[in-house]
């Protein structure tokens, strides 16, 4: 299990409903979208932050660990606004306002990115996936969604013990035997993503399988008092934010 989908299991919200998730994590990347860049984002930034850390209870380590991927991509979006190409200064220099715009887009994904990863470090797929269909995703969707699901953990665990046992036979002692490793590490993940696949269609169609994966899924309600709070703490935000933006522009 990866760590995101392990803290989600063992968050402090796993028995809330996801609308009631999905309703402050989704809002809040929303707001960073729509929102200006300063004060608004920024203020969306702090406050998915203290979510995460607070009543979430996201470990530190954890939250920075699933953060360095979407702020790599971030970082390396800014980056081309700071110069421009062509011109009387040379085929590239440094752009007018570079930074000023680097910063805000770099302000504004990371604060999108947090509040996406507040609904994703609260939200086990187990728990969203089953109830798409409710809310009108046809269900053969989700069936293989839940399927990918399941077989990218079966995957990850066979990538893992080929690459455990590569070790053992000292295959990652120098470079060349690295590369054949690599290679051998791949087809056998091929190879062993085809039987899985080939095996669990034996098996659904043994049972009977008619179109529709029933699985149990836990009982939860949508909780009015969070959901009418986080879309206070929303409003409140958007409000706080236009009423900064005059004196701080």
């Amino acid at each position: 299990m990866l760590p995101i989908d392990a803290a989600a299991h063992a968050g402090r919200w796993r028995r809330r409903h996801p609308v009631d998730k999905a309703v402050l994590g989704l809002g809040l990347t929303a707001l960073a979208v729509c929102l200006p860049p300063w004060p608004g984002a920024a203020l969306v930034l702090v406050t998915a932050l203290a979510v995460l850390l607070g009543p979430a209870g996201v470990p530190g380590r954890r939250l920075w660990r699933a953060c360095r991927v979407p702020l790599g991509f971030c970082v390396t979006g800014a980056l081309p606004l700071l110069v421009r190409v062509g011109g009387a200064d040379g085929f590239v220099a440094l752009a007018d306002g570079g930074w000023v715009r680097a910063g805000e887009l770099l302000l504004r994904s990371c604060a999108a990115s947090l509040g996406v990863l507040l609904f994703a470090f609260t939200t086990p797929m187990s728990d969203l996936l089953p109830r798409l269909v409710r809310a009108g995703v046809p269900a053969p969707v989700v069936d293989v969604a839940l399927v990918t699901y399941r077989m990218s953990f079966l995957l990850l665990d066979s990538v893992r013990r080929v690459r455990d046992a590569q070790a053992a036979r000292l295959g990652h002692t120098t470079r060349a035997a690295a590369w054949r490793s690599l290679g051998g590490l791949g087809a056998t993940a091929f190879v062993r993503a085809f039987g899985r696949a080939a095996r669990l269609q034996a098996g659904l169609a043994g049972r009977g399988y008619d179109g529709t994966l029933r699985v149990l899924v836990p009982e939860a309600r949508v909780s009015v008092p969070f959901t009418a709070a986080s879309a206070a703490l929303l409003a409140a935000l958007a409000a706080l934010t236009f009423v900064l933006k005059g004196p701080l522009t």
